[in-house]
């Protein structure tokens, strides 16, 4: 089953089979969420903690508005209480599944919550110290969760119980937070940082459409909430969809992140921060997919794995073209693909920095490397080639502090709905 889009190649994720899809969905998220360790680190070094907290707080607010919108309507997640926010939360990036263990309650159709019965992002920051939990749990979430809610109604508010610094120390659940929305409430403002957002390629570049008289499994997330998804339910044209959507909130995110940086320094300097967050999650993430698709170490499974890269998708966006040569395999990045314009990551790349997709292709085995790589036509070729072994890049070393780089996903059976239990 395959699919052409805009540019004329094969759409992204199209060529996997259900199955494989259901098991990349929740790989693609946790990568993304993996994002912030891999650039975390970079931030603090150069502008402290208070340097980073901020730019965490921009990044997030200028890109999950934009990328909330695009999973509501891509999925028919046409309502405005909070079971449709819910939703939209399971398909986030900064909130995969199991990692971020989100447990949610309806009340009615304006009131409910969440607990983390597992924050794997807590787990990464506690041993930082208890000024980072806060940093994190109090100075980031409060805003960047109401930029969250906006894009399904902006009278909604998200608003702790109880959050880290845990006490005791081994406090269960991890937090806990109540969603309202009251109608007499003032509407909260679209942020600043998402204003120039909403002027990228990424916001309303056209994906996969999804087949609506599809019997393979469900075509939208309308209908209940359920307590998790099972991705597996849906059906392939659904999950290609989805998998191109959470590609993309990688993109959107990465561009919230460069545009913060920006207002902090000069090009040079957001460059050079920019890409080596983007190293770090490059190397990761083939890992990661590598070893959820069962993959070994060939040319054949090298492209596979760079065929499900999110940083390489969707094809609509990126444009790029992988195909096997030889013993090897070549990349192509055209000039002309949206997301060049839109300065995110695909921007970083040249033939004199081409560390990304060293780091990306060394995931799947260590003797993959990039040979070559040029401008043709304007376009950037990248040849790869299998040779001796090397070392791991020190910004992917950095990403495995996090218990997501070794994060295992279980089974847990059928979608129960949320009936909602009365206030």
């Amino acid at each position: 089953m395959t699919e052409s889009g805009p540019l004329g190649r094969e759409s992204t994720y199209a060529e996997f089979t259900s199955d494989q899809l259901a098991t990349l969905v929740p790989e693609l998220l946790l990568s993304g969420q993996l994002i912030d360790r891999s650039g975390m680190a970079h931030l603090i070094s150069a502008f402290g903690r208070a340097g980073m907290t901020q730019v965490a707080i921009e990044e997030w607010m200028a890109a999950s508005p934009v990328y909330t919108a695009r999973m509501r309507a891509a999925l028919g997640i046409d309502g405005d209480g909070v079971a449709d926010m819910f939703k939209c939360l399971q398909l986030d990036i900064g909130a995969p599944p199991q990692f971020m263990d989100f447990r949610y309650v309806v009340h009615d159709k304006y009131h409910g919550g969440f607990v983390l019965n597992h924050c794997g992002a807590l787990m990464d920051v506690e041993p930082m110290g208890e000024d980072y939990v806060t940093a994190m749990c109090h100075d980031i979430e409060d805003p960047t969760f109401d930029a969250t809610a906006i894009a399904t109604n902006r009278r909604a508010r998200i608003r702790p119980v109880h959050r880290p610094p845990r006490t005791p120390s081994d406090r269960h659940p991890h937090c806990e937070w109540t969603v309202t929305i009251e109608p007499g409430r003032e509407e909260l403002p679209l942020p600043e940082f998402t204003v120039p957002m909403l002027e990228t390629a990424a916001a309303t570049v056209e994906l996969s459409p999804i087949d609506s008289s599809a019997t393979d499994g469900y075509v939208d997330y309308r209908g209940d909430l359920v307590e998790d998804l099972v991705f597996g339910d849906f059906s392939h044209s659904a999950l290609v969809r989805i998998a191109q959507e959470v590609a993309l909130q990688h993109h959107l995110l990465a561009i919230g992140f460069r545009l913060a940086v920006l207002r902090r320094t000069d090009d040079a300097q957001t460059r050079e921060i920019t890409g080596k967050q983007l190293i770090g999650i490059a190397g990761m993430t083939s890992e990661r997919l590598r070893n959820a698709l069962s993959l070994g170490d060939s040319a054949s499974d090298l492209a596979t794995v760079l065929r499900a890269h999110p940083i390489l998708g969707p094809s609509q966006y990126t444009g790029v073209v992988v195909e096997e040569q030889g013993d090897g395999v070549r990349i192509r990045i055209p000039h002309g693909a949206p997301a060049i314009a839109d300065g995110g990551w695909m921007d970083l790349l040249t033939p004199t920095f081409t560390g990304p997709l060293d780091a990306m292709v060394a995931g799947v085995d260590p003797r993959w490397a990039v040979g070559s790589a040029s401008l043709t036509d304007g376009d950037l070729v990248v040849d790869v080639v299998r040779g001796e072994p090397r070392k791991e890049a020190g910004e992917v070393a950095i990403v495995r502090f996090s218990g997501g780089s070794t994060f295992e996903f279980a089974e847990r059976g059928r979608s129960i709905p949320i009936t909602p239990v009365g206030r």
